[in-house]
């Protein structure tokens, strides 16, 4: 069984175009959904508008897979954040002195998810399945990141290719089609205040819910007399360091940390 962890970014979408041209030998591709109300809505609208019918139409089978509960339930990383009295911290919140918290939302929401479908459909320590991560030579540091389970064996078809991420684009335009943007939660720790602040920029109502998850989470940690989180390193309110650091910042720079999903 071969299949490609797809982001609906930039590596995981020049991925698809390189499948249908029969350049990689994966026909199957997995999107683990976060959440309509987590994955950044224009990831969610590209999946549906761009990446679904070029798969339909090239003979690929492109999945997407919600977290379901033990209970049967769909689960979503926003809901486990805000549901009331929970205490968990799945995402990389910063801590006062800036330093990134211990995150399990990739794990619990990502490669869990793709875990248990192709678990179902047989993949195991006898005969695991082979797990194409879009991962592209400028990001080469993040392969040595990536624990591998048992049920699969972990390949970088873009590293086998020496594909950067300028590449994937190049190859995604070639095709004629509209170019992602980068796929991530919009209220991930990890973007930059660039990136923040082009979310106030561009799209205020996701800045404000934003601001009010980390006011939920400082709010949570005052109750258990624990230190604030943040969302940024700056050890301050999101709203307050992006004011602060906007007229430093080049509006135009999006979040490219290189950690996100591609």
């Amino acid at each position: 069984m071969k299949a490609i962890s797809f982001g609906g970014g930039a590596q995981s979408m020049g991925l698809m175009v390189l499948a249908a041209r029969r350049q990689i030998p994966h026909r199957t591709f997995l999107f683990a959904n976060v959440g309509a109300d987590s994955e950044d809505p224009r990831t969610l609208d590209y999946v549906e508008r761009v990446a679904a019918p070029y798969a339909r139409a090239h003979g690929l089978d492109l999945h997407v897979l919600d977290r379901v509960t033990r209970s049967g339930r769909r689960e979503t990383l926003w809901g486990r954040l805000m549901r009331p009295g929970s205490r968990s911290l799945p995402i990389p919140v910063r801590m006062s002195n800036g330093a990134p918290g211990t995150r399990s939302c990739t794990k619990d929401f990502k490669i869990s998810v793709t875990g248990r479908w192709l678990r179902e459909r047989g993949a195991g320590p006898g005969a695991p399945a082979e797990v194409g991560i879009g991962i592209s030579l400028d990001e080469i540091s993040r392969a040595s990141n990536r624990h591998v389970e048992k049920y699969e064996r972990i390949t970088y078809p873009l590293l086998d290719l020496r594909m950067r991420r300028t590449d994937c684009l190049s190859v995604i335009a070639d095709e004629g089609l509209e170019l992602p943007s980068k796929s991530a939660c919009w209220f991930c720790p990890l973007k930059s205040l660039a990136g923040w602040s082009e979310l106030l920029r561009d799209r205020p109502v996701l800045f404000e819910r934003a601001c009010e998850l980390e006011e939920t989470l400082i709010a949570r940690r005052a109750a258990l007399d624990r230190d604030p989180v943040f969302l940024t390193r700056t050890g301050r309110p999101l709203a307050e360091a992006v004011t602060a650091a906007q007229e430093e910042l080049p509006m135009d720079v999006g979040c490219d940390s290189g950690w996100c999903m591609t």
